[in-house]
């Protein structure tokens, strides 16, 4: 039976997110209750705004790629062209990688766990999350992490 709606057109049961109020000059502050409202809607937006001024650039990429395959005869210029497209290409490769995190801090948003270190549970710093938004570790844990997989590394 499909779901009965209201007059509004939307189906009985289902709730609207309510859109939290952000003042535009809005930072996140370490005298405020971690993870609340605003500071959720704050990461949200820069995560998002992150993630289209990504796909925007690689919408761009492969319009330009496209456009390019022109038969360059000079062979230094030609080489020097594919060296470029390799360069771009490996940029929108990390960019695709950086995107799919992105996605993963926007569920971690969406279920509740954004702001907490993955290894130790405590929060992360606001400072760390607003330089990287991405960020699964808090500083510590990172560096733990890094130090570990350098000795393993060397060996």
């Amino acid at each position: 039976m499909p779901d009965r709606q209201d007059d509004a057109g939307f189906a009985e049961g289902s709730e609207m997110k309510v859109e939290t109020f952000l003042p535009d000059d809005y930072r996140p502050a370490e005298d405020e209750p971690f993870m609340n409202e605003r500071q959720l809607e704050y990461f949200r937006r820069k995560l998002i705004t992150w993630k289209n001024e990504l796909l925007d650039e690689s919408r761009g990429t492969v319009e330009s790629l496209q456009d390019g395959t022109r038969n360059i005869p000079d062979i230094a210029d030609r080489a020097s062209e594919e060296t470029d497209r390799a360069l771009e290409l490996r940029t929108r490769d990390r960019q695709r990688k950086l995107i799919s995190k992105i996605d993963g801090a926007l569920r971690r948003i969406e279920e509740g766990e954004y702001g907490y270190c993955e290894v130790t549970g405590e929060p992360i710093s606001l400072k760390r999350l607003d330089a990287r938004p991405i960020a699964t570790m808090s500083l510590e844990a990172q560096e733990r992490h890094e130090r570990r997989e350098k000795v393993h590394r060397d060996d």
